[in-house]
């Protein structure tokens, strides 16, 4: 079978390696489609080599059906259509102990830590799959993870109906932030520097601005009428995208630190002193945002014709991933796992 594997020093491969059998307690996916994220491409750039092996399989946002059952997978059965929710915990450690577990101490982010998804034959432990229903498009299942993380944004920010909501940053993340937090009701205004993402957000009715502008601050001070926002979410993972959300929040209002920062910044601390400011952090998502993710999917609130750039099989991987990196014209590339899936 084929298998996309992170080379360190090299980038990503596509390998022939041998299926395995399931273990016990797991079940074996004949995987359909693995989306490409931000991570990734972080892993692509060689930023995550402490916890990535080398020539391990990556991918984390997966949907597939079961193949084939390890002894006491009692809970599925063959042809069940699935995803997978790819954190492992240990359960002892204080965070765990503490009912945090989907940050855990020792957490083992599945595709990052240990082998994921991308590959046409994947064993998982049993407790990681979630059930998709058979309404659900195996291709719109893919965005079931990075949808996971939106519905865990919004719900860390306590988003009440009717509150203004800035989304900074309009890669694939952001704009499902911006939908998932429209569809409870806020009024969502989002920020992208980039002219092709802001025509992909404008085409879903969503108000965007472009934070380059002269006039951004008249622009956040007439949506706002005065008062600010009540959250903005903090998906760019920079300096300037820090800045502008920061700016942009009224009295007591909640920013969620989404994007990853992969170095210290500087925060306006008395802005956040002055509008007695909340910072709150959203890493992955627990159960209840994945089952919330498939059922946003099934009921088709989630634009994913408008996300989906392009598909690639899984023997382009490599070149998906660059295209990818190279940025362009391009949202979410998903990798087609299905042709010449062997057992």
């Amino acid at each position: 079978m084929l298998a996309a594997q992170y080379v360190a020093g090299s980038g990503i491969e596509v390998a022939t390696v041998p299926p395995e059998q399931p273990g016990p307690g797991e079940v074996r996916i004949e995987v359909a489609y693995v989306g490409i994220c931000g991570t990734d491409l972080h892993i692509l750039a060689g930023h995550m080599d402490e916890r990535v092996a080398d020539h391990g399989v990556i991918g984390h946002e997966v949907s597939g059906r079961v193949g084939a059952l390890g002894e006491g997978a009692t809970a599925w059965a063959v042809g069940d259509p699935v995803t997978v929710m790819p954190l492992r915990w240990c359960g002892s450690c204080p965070t765990c102990r503490a009912g945090h577990t989907h940050i855990c101490d020792r957490l083992d982010f599945v595709g990052i830590d240990s082998p994921g998804g991308m590959q046409q034959l994947w064993n998982v432990p049993q407790e990681l799959l979630v059930p998709l229903p058979p309404t659900l498009a195996l291709r719109d299942a893919a965005l079931v993870e990075p949808v996971a993380v939106a519905h865990h944004d919004v719900a860390r920010s306590a988003l009440s109906a009717g509150e203004r909501a800035l989304v900074v940053g309009g890669g694939p993340i952001g704009v499902l932030i911006a939908v998932v937090a429209r569809g409870q009701g806020a009024q969502v205004l989002l920020a992208e520097p980039d002219p092709y993402r802001r025509s992909v957000v404008a085409g879903l009715g969503i108000e965007v601005l472009d934070p380059g502008a002269a006039d951004v601050a008249a622009t956040l001070d007439g949506w706002s009428e005065g008062a600010g926002a009540a959250v903005a979410f903090e998906v760019s993972g920079s300096q300037p995208g820090l800045d502008l959300a920061v700016s942009s929040l009224g009295a007591r209002g909640r920013l969620v630190v989404v994007g990853i920062h992969a170095e210290p910044r500087q925060v306006d601390m008395k802005r956040v002193f002055w509008k007695e400011l909340q910072f709150l952090g959203a890493r992955v998502y627990e159960r209840a945002d994945f089952v919330a993710a498939v059922r946003l999917l099934d009921e088709g609130a989630i634009p994913v014709d408008a996300l989906v750039s392009r598909v690639d099989a899984l023997a382009d991987a490599p070149a998906a991933f660059e295209r990818l990196a190279e940025g362009g014209r391009v949202m979410k590339v998903l990798v087609d796992c299905r042709s010449g899936a062997t057992s």
